[in-house]
């Protein structure tokens, strides 16, 4: 079941982040105290909404979304979207999409753009749920030391 983000639901958010990035593929490295304050300053930016996902009782996944203006028409720029490991591969992502997707034919915006590793299978997750990739977009990364 698909129910409107509510910032009750965070603690439960980010332990399933973590146990989506932490393990493989992406073998990160995120704690708790990091992982909240990350999903938090989404949580706090302007025209933020979410979606959390429920199976059994149990949040299994989320999206955390904003809109964001744009010239010609106002988008959705999807900042996190995680499914719970053992629930992945099973449509619950694509559940989310469709929420997502409703929520911008509600509001008469124009679509969604999202970021994700070309490495890794999330790729072509998005591909099958018909994202193409903005080849004219390169995105740029500096490490300061």
């Amino acid at each position: 079941m698909i129910k409107p983000y509510m910032s009750t639901d965070m603690e439960s958010c980010v332990r399933v982040m973590i146990e989506a990035y932490n393990g493989p593929p992406w073998n990160d490295h995120w704690m708790m105290e990091t992982a909240t304050r990350y999903l938090k300053e989404f949580e706090e930016s302007p025209r933020f909404f979410g979606f959390t996902l429920w199976e059994g009782g149990a949040l299994i996944g989320a999206a955390f979304c904003r809109e964001k203006t744009w010239w010609n028409k106002d988008e959705i720029k999807v900042e996190e979207l995680f499914i719970a490991p053992q629930y992945q591969r099973q449509g619950y992502g694509k559940q989310l999409l469709q929420a997502i997707e409703a929520y911008i034919k509600e509001h008469s915006l124009a679509g969604f753009t999202l970021l994700t590793n070309r490495y890794m299978p999330a790729l072509d997750f998005y591909k099958k749920n018909d994202f193409a990739p903005a080849d004219h977009v390169v995105f740029m990364y500096k490490v300061i030391k």
